[in-house]
């Protein structure tokens, strides 16, 4: 009898309730640092807690890993009934997560982590796609070879609003958001080989620009799988992100246009006012 297979990530999937309860996808939560507060994403803060805090301290909430006990306890509960787990850490590149947890793993039979080289959504579409394969009844081993071919077909990027997370928290020199905010220049954060990098800078009032991106991004659709894509955001005024949706949604393209809503991670590094498309490509993303 083959043995159950259970997709585990940690928060950093951004994933809805509903879409964790339809692929029984197990969420790790990942600690967020507010002055002296250690919190459980998504448990014990959201996303508003990090902005009302930096608006209100001027200070920027941070992200860590869960140390390689957190995943020791997590794996240990997750295979207690003889079962595999598949864990979906945030890109080795941008956390020491991916670490922690191969570390952890190594000790446990029947546990393997998939070093996904995305974040956010980025990793969700991994994520659902291992989840499908566990539903159909293929076994972890098979499961992994399969994701790890998918993983440079993910192409994930977010508009920023505004450079002041990015700035605060290191990733952005003072001169570049300085000329950025004169020159009203929201980036493109392109994710590449893991990492996070600037990518094409637009230039106008922020909601005219996410639809600029969004109809750029879609013009290359003769090269984007059109079974699934995440429209993920942190924007305050709902029908910003709404707008990119139905616009998605209009072209009558793709099986699922998915809208999320990014978590802690996403929300920490970039702030207020992010959104992006993310889907997989048909050829590797350059």
């Amino acid at each position: 009898m083959s043995k159950k297979v259970i997709i585990s990530c940690d928060s950093t999937v951004d994933l809805t309730p509903d879409l964790i309860e339809k692929y029984q996808i197990v969420i790790n939560p990942m600690p967020v640092v507010l002055g002296d507060k250690t919190l459980r994403d998504g448990i014990e803060v959201k996303p508003a807690d990090l902005f009302e805090y930096t608006k209100s301290t001027g200070k920027l909430a941070t992200t860590s890993a869960p140390n390689t006990e957190d995943y020791t306890q997590l794996f240990t509960r997750l295979v207690s009934d003889g079962n595999e787990v598949i864990h979906f850490p945030i890109s080795s590149s941008l956390s020491g997560s991916y670490n922690f947890a191969r570390i952890a793993a190594s000790e446990i039979d029947g546990v393997y982590v998939i070093d996904s080289q995305n974040l956010s959504t980025g990793i969700a579409l991994l994520a659902l796609k291992a989840a499908e394969m566990a539903q159909d009844g293929a076994d972890a081993q098979s499961i992994v070879a399969e994701i790890e071919k998918i993983i440079p077909y993910v192409d994930a990027s977010f508009v920023i609003d505004n450079l002041e997370f990015l700035h605060k928290g290191g990733r952005c020199s003072s001169v570049a958001m300085l000329g950025a905010n004169v020159l009203k220049l929201k980036p493109c954060i392109e994710v590449t080989n893991g990492a996070m990098g600037v990518g094409k800078k637009y230039r106008g009032k922020y909601s005219d620009v996410l639809l600029t991106y969004a109809k750029e991004r879609l013009a290359e659709i003769d090269d984007i799988d059109t079974s699934r894509i995440f429209v993920t955001h942190t924007c305050q005024d709902e029908a910003t992100a709404q707008a990119v949706y139905d616009l998605v949604k209009a072209t009558g393209k793709f099986d699922e246009v998915l809208f999320t809503t990014a978590g802690c991670t996403v929300s920490a590094h970039c702030g207020p006012d992010t959104l992006g498309l993310l889907y997989i490509r048909k050829t590797p993303k350059a």
